[in-house]
């Protein structure tokens, strides 16, 4: 039986996870890949968005192409951000450095934004995900350590890459607090999902002066709030959890479970 003409459609449910990796090494200083993917998978996410990921950079990551093996380990598609991208001296291969998306969805799209700034190359990957009855633009980032200036060009650049039909998210690491001058950009665009979240919960909730604070960095003792889900209108949010991320990375899991109302 088919909608009455007219008739609203329900949101579509999508499940996104975001992590810093830390290139796969966690708080106890060792490259563990398969114990990441083990914090990935338990968040049985639709979207998974990754942070400072390593492609054949080296031996800190013991040369391995994370992104690849990933995708591979959750059965999910990839779509691939480098920041860093050079030729290696010895081999026919390129060592790269970025962002990553792994999707159940099908990628209709994506491409790969340079940022501005000096310093370590940042860059934001844009993907358009399939949700049958609606698209979803997913925009992943880490922006700049080194000025709030940098901050804020990077902030205005991937403001600038959400326009169009549909939802957009922007997620990933700021390294700023989501109130903080630089992301004001954002603030005139999305909505911070942890704070329209209609149920929150994070592992610091037991205690009870951050209760709900949302902190994600660093792992051992979070009290920052610098890796964000923000959202269009047109995309709800029913909940919002920072996980315990199992000493997989230097940052914790935050996980948004979004409502994303079909394109009109």
């Amino acid at each position: 039986m088919t909608d009455a003409p007219g008739a609203e459609q329900p949101p579509v449910a999508v499940r996104l996870v975001t992590l810093n990796t830390h290139h796969g090494v966690g708080d106890d200083g060792r490259h563990d890949l398969p114990r990441l993917a083990t914090v990935l998978a338990a968040a049985d996410a639709d979207l998974v968005c990754l942070q400072e990921v390593d492609r054949r950079f080296g031996g800190r990551s013991e040369d391995v192409d994370q992104a690849l093996l990933l995708g591979r380990a959750l059965g999910m598609q990839l779509a691939w951000g480098p920041a860093i991208d050079e030729p290696r001296r010895t081999l026919d291969e390129r060592r790269q450095y970025g962002n990553a998306l792994l999707s159940r969805l099908p990628v209709l799209a994506s491409d790969v934004h340079r940022l501005p700034g000096a310093g370590e190359p940042r860059s934001a990957l844009r993907t358009r995900v399939d949700l049958g009855a609606a698209a979803l633009s997913v925009t992943t980032t880490h922006l700049s350590t080194r000025s709030v200036e940098e901050r804020a060009a990077q902030a205005g650049t991937i403001a600038g890459l959400s326009s169009g039909p549909g939802g957009a998210v922007v997620v990933g690491d700021f390294n700023a607090e989501p109130g903080a001058p630089e992301l004001a950009v954002l603030r005139e665009r999305f909505a911070d999902a942890w704070e329209l979240a209609r149920d929150r919960d994070d592992r610091a909730g037991w205690r009870f002066w951050r209760h709900q604070g949302g902190h994600t960095h660093p792992a051992r003792r979070p009290h920052r709030r610098i890796d964000h889900v923000w959202v269009s209108p047109g995309v709800d949010v029913a909940g919002a959890r920072v996980l315990d991320g199992a000493g997989a990375s230097d940052h914790l899991p935050l996980v948004v479970d979004l409502e994303v109302h079909p394109d009109l």
